[in-house]
């Protein structure tokens, strides 16, 4: 019996490769894409701090500079290194040899050939042949710490004074803002008001409302009440609340079940015992975020100070200070920006001990109702 074979398969002379197999983000196990997720948000998030503090590393080196420096654009507050030799000061450059570089001091220069002395041997002198222009300077830090001493004794009435009036007019405002918006966006987010929506509505229009427009009306009755000249227009009007942060805390009381308002309430709690023993302590997240929100825009604040104090110096912030100490200084930039820094020193201090509970309270959500 005879069999046929099956035809030979023709062949191109090319080596066929099997197509390896590619692999997706989809493909990865849960703990491979966890980190390669964790990491791309990691990378983006130091990325965006840089962007965030370099203008911060900026002004605190600019600080530290001295007006020369500013004006020869250094980046870092450093100076050309100099030694002693023979009691005279002697400038330090980088001078190549075959072994590479040395930082010696100059002490005879010349068109084609100068006398080098190294700083560690003055007794030893060296010719080097060439044209001592073209050397670079040997660098060393030299940071001016003087500038935020200036900064603090040359503004007036002192830097000290400075920050105690904003600290006394930014506390008082904060107290005042958060006893009158708690007290607010608790009564329109737990009992039942007449013409609650439109109260509600009439305090948010209050926002788009610039507070230019009101500026002179204010200012007249305030002067009518004779409180021009004193802190009472930079602090009284916060104990009447404020739109923004009673639309806040409102929204954050209304995700609180009301289910524990009546338990308390069982269990003998009037309105303000549910409100100091129930509320409170959930809703301190959000109350941080207005106290914190209202601090550093009184610390910053620079137009209601500068209309209502008028002449009074002994209650002027560090804002208005730092504007006339800008006027008297305005050439002398490494000195104008020692006292910026220092007036920024106690905000961002605040922020960064409090960051954790100031970013969870302003994560605010819940349904209107």
């Amino acid at each position: 019996m005879t069999t046929i074979a099956p035809p030979a398969e023709r062949t191109t002379g090319k080596l066929l490769r099997a197509k390896e197999p590619t692999t997706t983000f989809r493909q990865l196990d849960r703990r491979t894409r966890r980190f390669v997720a964790s990491s791309a948000v990691t990378l983006f998030a130091l990325i965006a701090l840089s962007a965030f503090l370099l203008p911060l590393l900026f002004m605190l080196t600019s600080a530290l500079k001295t007006e020369d420096q500013i004006a020869n654009g250094e980046i870092l507050p450093q100076s050309p290194g100099t030694a002693m030799i023979d009691g005279e000061e002697a400038v330090l450059l980088n001078v190549p040899f075959d072994g590479g570089t040395r930082a010696l001091a100059l002490v005879d220069p010349g068109r084609q050939e100068s006398v080098f002395v190294d700083p560690a041997d003055p007794t030893t002198e060296i010719v080097w042949e060439g044209n001592w222009r073209g050397l670079q300077p040997e660098y060393s830090l030299d940071p001016t710490w003087s500038n935020f001493g200036d900064a603090w004794s040359q503004t007036s009435p002192g830097m000290g004074r400075l920050l105690f009036n904003t600290g006394v007019i930014a506390g008082l405002g904060m107290a005042g803002t958060i006893i009158s918006s708690t007290l607010v966006a608790y009564g329109l987010s737990r009992f039942r008001i007449p013409f609650k929506p439109l109260i509600l509505g009439t305090l948010l229009a209050t926002i788009i409302l610039p507070r230019f427009v009101t500026l002179i009306p204010t200012y007249v009755m305030f002067n009518e009440f004779g409180w021009i000249g004193t802190i009472l227009p930079l602090t009284i009007p916060h104990f009447f609340s404020n739109a923004y942060n009673v639309f806040l805390l409102r929204q954050f009381f209304l995700t609180i079940p009301k289910d524990l308002d009546e338990a308390a309430a069982i269990d003998g709690a009037g309105p303000m015992r549910t409100l100091l023993t129930v509320i409170l302590p959930q809703a301190k997240g959000a109350v941080l975020a207005i106290a914190l929100f209202h601090f550093f825009y009184s610390w910053n604040d620079f137009l209601e100070p500068l209309v209502f104090l008028g002449g009074a110096t002994e209650w002027t912030p560090v804002s208005l200070g730092l504007a006339r100490f800008v006027g008297i200084y305005d050439t002398n930039i490494p000195l104008v920006l020692a006292g910026a820094f220092i007036a920024m020193i106690i905000p961002l201090l605040v922020f960064l001990m409090l960051q954790r509970i100031f970013l969870r309270g302003i994560d605010l959500s819940g349904s209107v109702k």
